[in-house]
């Protein structure tokens, strides 16, 4: 099913407002619609169509570097993927296809930006303002993603540049880079993916590291039609796959968290793969990572340390100090003349645009609030913001599994928030979440995320690790499995009108 969801009008109210139609928020509105298929939800998506971060990067060679039969919804396998590790446009299907199957389709409206949410203390509801029009919700579920907008560097210069320049979350698929003078700015997640297939087309490539990072073979294959009949037929089968990869990757927070003289193995793997792929000794000093394997995000690929020995290839480790009307400078004051620049430059998860947007009980905004460190409860719920949940929210992010286990936790935990409500609203105590964050900060005091030695976007303006969850992913679900109502301050009615 490649149909986009029907449009929708905004409503003047709605009991839950869901913002995103990524993972996120599909996993939430699928949760209250199992339970009551006439809920009074609304998913509203800035996009023209569903999928949030996968319906966004289209760059070449975009994949999941987790394995598919785990990113993946539980209540929805599929037996069709052509690969143990997905490609950006079957996601997009999946999803596509889960929304129609599911009945979501109809609770959402596309092509709806949230601007602005208020908590609206007297009335006990939120009075959101968005691109189509206002509106007010009992319930607010932010749903945004953590990883949905791009970020792009402070860099002299880069708006006198006369070539094309883009980000790779927003691919220009109008511009040929044949025969092209390309600069790529970032050696991160998507860098690796897209690099190789851009290389036999462009003139020269050029890609600027500013920190070399750990690279692991990636275990990709394609399924075979007997796979996919036995899936099809014996769904069991899929189950036990899908059982057995998360058991083996729950095995991994070993190392990272809780054993981490187990790393060097890792570390000497990757150190073998590195010298596989790149006989050149000097090359090679240069892309081996002075911090501990895990210390941030471990980078899966079979061709991206391949592609960085070509001769046609140039590895600029001195960072990006300038761009001018025709090219690119580097650190050392050396200028490389560029006809296209493609920032790889990710996101900003420890400051998500979309807490400049929400108000809470005492008008400042979420990001006020946080003052660039984030902390939630359960990573879900935040003091001074009542009836707001967010869904991948501080501290739930993940180094060895599937976000998706992650953000179905949240949903059945916020499904069963939603219950409780009763026509009121509900604000996790002042005292339960400073408990929960000294916890989580403690767990996380010996990963590799805070000792190995990284500088990553692990950590926030504070230093803390305001992104990691510490420890087992079957402890999270454990603990979002119930509301646990005694944790927050209920209040059963509404002083007012909500209209």
């Amino acid at each position: 099913m490649t149909a986009t969801p029907k449009p929708l009008a905004l409503p003047d109210h709605v009991g839950v407002l869901v913002v995103g139609a990524g993972f996120a928020g599909l996993a939430v509105t699928e949760r209250v619609l199992r339970d009551d298929p006439a809920a009074d939800i609304l998913v509203i998506e800035r996009g023209a169509d569903i999928g949030g971060t996968w319906r966004d990067n289209t760059y070449p060679g975009c994949a999941c570097d987790v394995p598919t039969a785990l990113y993946s919804f539980s209540f929805a396998p599929s037996p069709d993927w052509s690969h143990t590790f997905a490609r950006q446009p079957e996601i997009q299907a999946y999803l596509r296809k889960m929304v129609a199957d599911n009945g979501i389709r109809d609770r959402i409206l596309t092509g709806c930006e949230l601007l602005e949410a208020s908590w609206d203390d007297a009335a006990g509801t939120w009075r959101v303002r968005t691109s189509l029009g206002e509106l007010t919700a009992q319930t607010l579920v932010a749903a945004t993603g953590a990883l949905s907008t791009p970020r792009l560097p402070d860099v002299p210069g880069i708006e006198t540049f006369r070539g094309r320049l883009f980000h790779s979350a927003a691919w220009d698929h109008d511009y040929d880079l044949t025969g092209k003078r390309v600069a790529v700015i970032g050696t991160g997640a998507s860098a690796v993916q897209f690099v190789p297939e851009i290389v036999d087309r462009v003139d020269r490539l050029t890609v600027f590291q500013r920190t070399p990072a750990w690279v692991l073979p990636r275990g990709d294959r394609t399924l075979t039609r007997l796979e996919k009949r036995l899936y099809r037929r014996i769904p069991l089968t899929q189950k036990i796959i899908r059982g057995s990869i998360y058991t083996a990757s729950e095995g991994y927070v070993l190392a990272m968290a809780k054993v981490p003289r187990l790393l060097p193995a890792f570390q000497l793997f990757a150190a073998a793969h590195l010298r596989r792929q790149v006989p050149d000794r000097a090359l090679r000093r240069k892309l081996t990572p002075e911090f501990t394997i895990a210390c941030k995000r471990i980078l899966l690929s079979n061709d991206w340390l391949r592609t960085l020995a070509r001769a046609d290839v140039d590895l600029v480790d001195s960072g990006l100090a300038g761009v001018t009307e025709g090219g690119v400078v580097d650190g050392a004051g050396t200028e490389t003349p560029v006809d296209a620049i493609i920032f790889a430059t990710g996101f900003s998860p420890t400051e998500p645009p979309v807490a400049r947007h929400l108000r809470g009980r005492d008008g400042r905004t979420l990001a006020q609030h946080w003052a660039g460190s984030p902390r939630a409860y359960l990573g879900t719920t935040v003091v001074g913001f009542p009836n707001l949940f967010l869904m991948y929210g501080p501290n739930t992010n993940l180094g060895h599994s599937s976000i998706v286990y992650m953000l179905e936790s949240q949903a059945a935990y916020i499904n069963g928030a939603l219950a409780h409500l009763d026509g009121g609203s509900v604000e996790v105590l002042p005292g339960a979440e400073a408990r929960y964050n000294e916890e989580i900060a403690c767990q996380l005091r010996n990963t590799v995320w805070n000792t190995g030695g990284c500088s990553s976007w692990y950590l926030d303006k504070e230093g803390r690790n305001s992104v990691m969850w510490p420890t087992f992913t079957f402890r999270y679900r454990s603990r979002t499995k119930r509301f646990d109502a005694e944790n927050y301050l209920t209040r059963r009615t509404v002083r007012a009108s909500a209209g």
